[in-house]
This record gives structure tokens, sequence and C-alpha cells, in this order.
């Protein structure tokens, strides 16, 4: 059974870190494209940071290029985004993604349209002062 579980979610002030842990289980992580994604209220879904199956390539949405990192640790089937710098407009809920790597997928088509196999229930992030 395919489980994602998102965990490290809280408050946090503008400016301030926060680093999301997404345990994985039923699948071999490494055969996989990994993701986050976000959604605040009213909003859609959208791809924040997106890894290829080796972590050779990686996808950031613009508005978090340099503040946050997407990375991975195969062996503790662990995905993980650190995010520096926070500010009010990350706030959101954040989903840890994963997709069978099946050519050509990439990392940039998986947080662009979606593409995504399985999801976790997500970890609340809430920035404010």
């Amino acid at each position: 059974q395919v489980q994602l579980v998102e965990s490290g979610g809280g408050l946090v002030q503008p400016g301030g870190s926060l680093r999301l842990s997404c345990a994985t289980s039923g699948f071999t992580l490494d055969d996989y494209v990994i993701g986050w994604f976000r959604q605040a209220p009213g909003k859609a879904r959208e791809g924040v940071s997106c890894a290829s199956k080796n972590d050779g390539n990686t996808f950031y949405k613009d508005s978090v290029k340099g503040r946050f990192t997407i990375s991975r640790d195969n062996a503790k089937n662990t995905v993980f985004l650190e995010m520096n710098n926070l500010r009010p407009e990350d706030a959101a809920d954040y989903y840890c993604a994963a997709t069978p790597f099946i050519p050509p997928l990439t990392e940039r088509q998986m947080c662009i349209i979606n593409v995504v196999n399985y999801w976790g229930r997500g970890t609340q992030v809430t920035v404010s002062s």
C-alpha cells in the first residue's frame, strides 16, 4: 500500500524557515519523480518543486527559486523541502507527491501539469507575524 505522510509544517514568522518531510512507503522511491505542491484557500493546487528520478534535474516555481530546496533520502524513503526566507504568500497546505518515472516524463511536467499518481494528505504552513 502506497503511503506518503508529510510533517514539519507549522507557524513561522516572515523570514523564517521550515523543513518539510515526507515519509514514503509501499514503493521504491528511487524509481519515482517526486514533488511538493501547495494549495492556499480559494486557490488551485500548484507545483512548488519537483525533482527527477536521480535528483539531477529539479524544477522550482519562480517565486520560490533561491529560497526552497527539494531533496530526497532514498535509503530512508523520505523526501524533503527546505524552505527559507518564508513570505506570507507561501502560506498554504503543502502536499508531497510521487509519480513513477516513465520516459519522457520530466520533473517540469510533473509540477506544471500536475502529473501525480500518489498524494500525501498535506501539512499546513502558516507564515505570519
